[in-house]
């Protein structure tokens, strides 16, 4: 891990998260098996507004790497949404492979030419961007801090 945070400080992981981000918004509009783009679809809008937490959490590890902060509850919330997250990344990495997978049930069908490398394209974004949550997970701990719940509880406490 450390060879991977040597490789790939947080200014850089932080920059290629969001690219990775915007580059998958843009490619969740895109069919596969027919080469164009569906934008009146509301399936189509429903990772784009999940990614918002994605954002705001890395704008808010940036923040806190920045100015030398410590972690707060609303942090700990928003990468607590970074997790749920996860699983919809994951969920979409293998509906991509499974749409990969199924190119040979239609060979009787004209598929597109940029059917396999886009979408193995789309597939390494998946990858990459479940590998640089984890990675996000470990500049936080690293860098801002852990989360201490007495700390935070002491702070919330409205006595003092």
């Amino acid at each position: 891990m450390k060879l991977i945070m040597r490789i790939l400080p947080w200014k850089r992981g932080l920059v290629l998260t969001v690219i990775t981000l915007i580059a998958l918004i843009v490619f969740n509009f895109y069919g596969l098996y027919t080469n164009k783009f569906y934008f009146f679809k509301f399936d189509n809008y429903l990772l784009p507004l999940l990614t918002l937490v994605h954002f705001v959490f890395l704008y808010v590890l940036w923040f806190k790497i920045k100015e030398d902060e410590v972690t707060d509850p609303q942090m700990r919330n928003l990468e607590y949404g970074l997790y749920v997250l996860i699983p919809i990344y994951l969920y979409k990495l293998f509906d991509t492979l499974l749409i990969l997978l199924s190119a040979s049930e239609f060979e009787n069908h004209v598929i597109p030419t940029t059917f396999m490398p886009l979408g193995i394209l789309i597939l390494m974004l998946y990858i990459l961007i479940i590998a640089l949550a984890f990675l996000a997970f470990r500049y936080r701990k690293d860098l801002v801090g852990g989360y201490n719940f007495d700390e935070i509880n002491r702070q919330i406490d409205s006595w003092e």
